[in-house]
């Protein structure tokens, strides 16, 4: 069962009776992020980060040295920098702060903006920090690795390899290049034949290289890969890339001290995977840019995904920069795709790109097949325990749409709380009261309403008072008190009930335009140009208000005060109503005019608010035999497209904490 999928009971037959209570004392805002997990971050790392604006100059720049965490907040940095507009290398050298939660993520103050003025998001795991600067108007892509022995030689580096690049190597977007390729170093400087391929620009058809006689050296701790000067007027892969290798061998990170390139590898698995290889919750981040024809553009992200038998259910933290003339929109992608591990390893996902999971499970590297040339790397989670009423620290998820812990909360959107000891037996209460078998939430000190109560799983109601930009979450019961939690808050975030519960299965949703309001299910679908009414979650604020535990009425409605959008098979449906649905405590109800074009079967349902978008259920067609019909529509074209983007992130809650 994917983490956050749960059987969370019937909601559309349970009538909601008016439960109401006082707001306790300590109901504060405003919080600080989270720094118990500074430590996680602690001690020497090597690091790489490659940025870029887009628009007509692609500017670009290159930061690569040493940072050195103290594990108490602050950090200090030894670097060299290259930026496109100077044309040489320069030093730096900085000492800020960083905050890390205990669950590992966290922020520094932006290692290469103007002091104060922006940060750098992202996780640790693994001894690896990757992250983005997604709320500052700048892609890039950061990794450090924890420095290994100043001593390694080239008996450091031996076995089998993968390794994924990307590559920026001049201002023109159509010229960026990614690829993949094995290194078999042989623990004495030779690397042999490097067989590469990969993608450049726009091109459709992957381009080949063999790179012979390869070499590698170390000097001082740092690895250099010598891939020699190619004759190629195209070459993929040239000259040498300069590498930071993890104390255990396991992953590398690096590139030219001359370029804007970005290359990591990890070490291959022994044998075959078991299909199971890739499960459980993973951290992520990535970087890629568009060179289709007819639409250029950037995108940067890190985020996180649960993997389970079958399916990945995900959340990227996404910043799509589109041409001078449009804004920077930073915005919470939530998604699920298909997951089938191959017995080598390699998994492919509708992004288009090509993983490849190694380190016996732990790190996943991956490129852009398609129109996209970007990298991403993704770490596995810590396992996370401890004793007394415990909130796992990466346990506040998505109530309806399963989005891991990092898509952060919004007011009045369902919560599903994950740890040990919350409850001393199962209960649920369609009344939502504020306490529930003797346990009660808090959300920044205000009493959440709450509808299913276990020792290791709580569904409760976001407070509509909730504000800020980031909310504590605390479980409290006869036992005592968890740790606090903070997680981020969002204007919206929207996920879709299902059948089966999690948002990944078919939306739950009835006819309406007949007046029958009979359930939509694979034998009674619903039909192209029909109005149908759909139970979501998730969005935000509405008017008129309602209160917490309060049964929304019908007269009038409460509709969202966020402007809401519906596609259907990337076709952009009529939305009537966006708002709660009365009578059913944090619940909301769209009714959507399924586009007349729609072809039979199961298609995607995807829901976009002003700062969010998720593309997880789907929504049966009529048709015969639908059950045996394919999965609906769905590419890339879901990262969001022009006919299809977000309202800038409304002021106020932009995902930039102050310095620390």
């Amino acid at each position: 069962m994917i983490k956050g999928i749960v059987k969370i009971g019937p909601l559309l037959l349970i009538v909601l009776v008016i439960a109401t209570a006082a707001l306790p004392a300590q109901a504060v805002d405003n919080f600080a992020w989270d720094a118990s997990g500074d430590g996680l971050l602690n001690g020497t790392y090597n690091f790489r980060e490659v940025m870029w604006r887009n628009g007509s100059d692609l500017s670009r720049v290159a930061m690569y040295g040493t940072i050195v965490f103290d594990g108490n907040g602050n950090y200090t940095i030894t670097a060299s920098v290259f930026n496109s507009a100077l044309g040489a290398v320069q030093p730096f050298s900085r000492t800020d702060a960083y905050r890390i939660s205990a669950g590992g993520l966290g922020y520094l103050n932006s290692p290469i903006l103007t002091q104060g003025s922006g940060s750098l998001w992202g996780l640790v795991s693994q001894g690896i920090f990757i992250g983005s600067s997604t709320e500052d108007g700048l892609n890039d892509l950061f990794i450090a690795v924890k420095a290994g022995s100043s001593t390694a030689s080239n008996s450091s580096f031996s076995g089998n390899y993968w390794t994924a690049a990307m590559n920026l190597p001049s201002s023109n977007v159509a010229q960026a290049r990614d690829m993949l390729f094995p290194l078999n170093p042989n623990g004495q400087g030779g690397l042999g034949a490097v067989n590469v391929s990969g993608f450049i620009g726009n091109g459709s058809a992957p381009v080949t290289q063999t790179i012979n006689s390869a070499q590698y050296s170390f000097s001082s701790g740092i690895m250099t890969l010598a891939f020699g000067d190619s004759l190629l007027t195209q070459p993929l892969l040239a000259g040498n890339v300069e590498c930071y290798l993890s104390p255990d061998g396991n992953f590398f990170v690096g590139g030219s001290r001359t370029g804007w390139d970005m290359l990591v590898g990890v070490r291959a698995l022994p044998g075959s995977a078991a299909p199971d290889l890739l499960s459980g919750l993973y951290y992520q981040a990535g970087a890629d840019v568009d060179t289709s024809a007819d639409f250029n553009s950037a995108n940067s992200y890190y985020g996180a995904f649960t993997a389970a038998p079958g399916v990945i259910v995900g959340h990227q933290r996404i910043l799509s920069g589109f041409d001078a003339s449009r804004p920077y929109l930073a915005y919470d992608y939530t998604y699920s795709d298909p997951l089938k591990l191959a017995a080598d390893g390699t998994n492919d996902d509708f992004f288009n790109y090509h993983h490849l999971l190694g380190a016996g499970g732990a790190i996943r590297i991956g490129y852009g097949t398609g129109s996209r040339r970007g990298i991403n790397v993704t770490l596995k989670a810590p396992d996370f325990s401890g004793s007394g009423v415990y909130l796992n620290p990466v346990g506040v998820s998505n109530g309806a749409s399963s989005a891991p812990f990092t898509v952060g909360i919004s007011r009045g959107g369902f919560m599903a709380l994950y740890g040990t000891n919350l409850a001393s037996a199962p209960l649920q209460d369609g009344s939502m009261p504020f306490m529930l078998g003797g346990v009660q939430v808090l959300v920044n000190g205000r009493k959440a309403p709450i509808y299913y109560v276990s020792s290791g799983l709580i569904l409760a109601v976001a407070p509509f008072a909730t504000s800020g930009s980031v909310a504590s979450v605390q479980v409290i019961n006869d036992q005592g008190a968890s740790a606090t939690r903070t997680a981020f808050v969002d204007t919206t975030t929207p996920g879709v009930f299902t059948k089966p519960p999690g948002g990944v299965g078919l939306a739950i949703g009835q006819h309406v335009q007949d007046n029958s309001y009979a359930e939509i299910t694979l034998d009674n679908g619903a039909r192209p140009g029909e109005t149908v009414l759909i139970y979501v979650a998730g969005l935000g604020d509405v008017d008129p208000a309602v209160g917490d535990g309060v049964s929304p009425p019908s007269n009038p409605l409460s509709f969202a005060k966020a402007s809401i959008h519906a596609f259907v098979d990337n076709e952009e449906a009529t939305v009537g109503f966006a708002g709660l649905s009365p009578s059913l405590v944090g619940v909301y109800a769209m009714t959507v005019t399924i586009p007349a074009d729609i072809a039979p079967g199961k298609a995607y349902l995807d829901i976009q608010g002003p700062d969010s978008y998720t593309t997880e259920a789907q929504i049966a067609i009529a048709s015969s035999g639908l059950a045996d019909q394919p999965n609906g529509v769905r590419g890339p074209a879901h990262r969001l497209t022009r006919s299809a983007e977000p309202a800038v992130r409304p002021p106020g809650s932009v995902r930039q904490m102050p310095a620390p």
